[in-house]
């Protein structure tokens, strides 16, 4: 799927008033457990690669959120964002060029992190907050980037 078309789908879920929260959560997630899982087999380059093009799309739609001018995300978290967003971007260049397994541990670490905020609930104190393994929890309001 192009970048493109990775935005509109992601765009036309929010309009149809999904839980961007949960969705961007759940998202990074994924794309954090398949570099995990193409790290099992370091020799499949292909593999590796593939996970890395998968994040690399989800974290330019967050960029391309987070760029636009009716953003409504705070301007000190929208920047912090667009940061983490360039050091991505540099690091998975790094692995598109030369693929290893041990690569891809930072950018896990990282989904998994803005995934468990994300996926916890903002108007719960943080010992009630489920864990980010997908555990049911009310919707959180906004659309979005809502980091």
């Amino acid at each position: 799927m192009s970048n493109e078309r990775a935005a509109e789908s992601y765009n036309r879920s929010h309009k149809q008033g999904g839980q961007p929260r949960q969705t961007e959560g759940r998202a990074l997630l994924e794309a954090a457990r398949r570099m995990a899982e193409a790290q099992q087999a370091p020799e499949d380059s292909k593999a590796l690669r593939d996970a890395a093009r998968l994040n690399w799309r989800l974290w330019t739609i967050f960029q391309a959120e987070l760029s636009a001018p009716e953003s409504q995300v705070p301007l000190e978290i929208r920047q912090n964002m667009l940061n983490l967003c360039n050091f991505i971007d540099k690091r998975t260049v790094d692995i598109l060029a030369e693929p290893k397994a041990g690569s891809f541990d930072v950018l896990i670490n990282i989904n998994r992190q803005i995934a468990a905020g994300l996926l916890t609930d903002p108007a719960k104190p943080a010992g009630d907050a489920p864990a980010p393994d997908g555990g049911s929890q009310p919707p959180s309001p906004g659309g979005g980037i809502s980091v």
